[in-house]
C-alpha cells in the first residue's frame, strides 16, 4: 500500500487540532499531518458523537462519545473518540473519574487543565443531579407531565424509540431510560427488556413513551397491543404502568386517556 503525506495548509491548520488522520481511498493511505488534535467537525461523518446524539438523542450515545463531545479535540496521533475511550479505561470508567480530583485527571495523558476542569464539571453536574431531594424531581400527575418530559427527547427524531421513565412510590420521575430503537411493535419489543432497570431498581411505577416519525401519533393496532401486553404483565410483576405515551410531530397521544389497552380503573 502506497502511504502519501500531505501537509495542511496554514489555514486550515488552524482549524484542526490533532497530529494525525487518516482515510482508506481506493486502497491508498492518505496521512494528514497537521499541528494538534483532530476536532469532532473534523472527523469522518458516522464517526462524529455530536451528529449522532443529534440525529438519534443522547441515549443512543455511548459514554465514550459524551466524553468525546466534552474533550472537543484529541492529542498528537490521537482522535478526540479514541482519547476519551483511553481516559475511561485508564481512569476505571465513569465510576472511577468521578472519584478523581482535578490533579489525577491532569495525571492522564491528553488531560490539560482546561479538558480536567470539563470533566470534572460534568461530573459534578451528575453528582448534583443524583444528589436532589425527592421533592425536587419531576413529579407525574397527569399525561401533561408525562409529555413535558418526553417529547424534548422524542419528537425530533427520524426513527422510532421506545422510552421507560422509572418512577417511585409518588411517580416522582427517578430516570429515563432508551430501551428499543427502530421498529416498536408488540411483535419485537421484549416485555422483559421493558421491565428488566425498573425491576433491578425496585421501582413501584414505570411510563412508557414511544414516537411515530412520521408525525402522526394516532395509535397503530400494534401500539394498542403492545400496550395491553404490558399492563398485563404489570400486573403480574407489581409494578404499575401508568400510562403510555405516543409522540408526533407537536402532538402527543395518551393511550390510557383513550382507554385503548389499559383495563379500566
Amino acid at each position: 500500500m502506497v502511504v502519501l503525506a500531505k501537509t495542511i495548509s496554514a489555514r486550515r491548520r488552524a482549524s484542526i487540532t490533532s497530529l494525525y488522520w487518516r482515510h482508506q481511498k481506493k486502497g491508498v493511505a492518505v496521512e494528514y499531518v497537521v499541528g494538534r488534535g483532530l476536532t469532532l467537525k473534523e472527523l469522518p461523518a458516522d464517526e462524529r458523537p455530536r451528529e449522532k446524539m443529534r440525529l438519534r438523542g443522547p441515549g443512543a450515545v455511548s459514554n465514550a462519545e459524551l466524553l468525546a463531545i466534552l474533550l472537543n479535540t484529541g492529542t498528537q496521533g490521537e482522535t478526540v473518540t479514541a482519547l476519551a475511550q483511553r481516559i475511561l479505561a485508564e481512569g476505571g470508567g465513569l465510576r472511577g473519574l468521578r472519584g478523581q480530583d482535578h490533579y489525577a485527571l491532569m495525571g492522564i495523558h491528553g488531560l490539560g487543565e482546561a479538558k480536567a476542569s470539563k470533566v470534572l464539571a460534568a461530573l459534578e453536574l451528575g453528582r448534583r443531579i443524583a444528589a436532589l431531594a425527592p421533592e425536587d424531581r419531576q413529579q407525574v400527575k397527569t399525561p401533561e407531565d408525562l409529555a413535558t418530559l418526553f417529547t424534548p427527547f422524542l419528537a425530533a427524531l427520524d426513527h422510532e424509540e421506545l422510552r421507560v421513565a422509572l418512577l417511585d412510590t409518588k411517580h416522582r420521575v427517578e430516570r429515563v431510560v432508551t430501551v428499543y430503537q427502530g421498529s416498536v411493535n408488540a411483535a419485537q419489543v421484549r416485555v422483559a427488556e421493558v421491565f428488566k432497570e425498573a425491576v433491578r431498581a425496585n421501582c413501584p411505577a414505570i411510563a412508557i413513551a414511544h414516537n411515530h416519525p412520521s408525525g402522526d401519533p394516532t395509535p397503530s393496532a400494534a401500539d394498542i397491543a403492545l400496550t395491553a401486553e404490558l399492563a398485563k404483565a404489570s400486573e403480574l410483576l407489581n409494578i404499575d404502568l401508568i400510562d403510555h405515551l405516543i409522540v408526533g410531530d407537536g402532538r402527543w397521544i395518551s393511550l390510557r386517556r383513550m382507554g385503548l389497552g389499559f383495563s379500566s380503573r
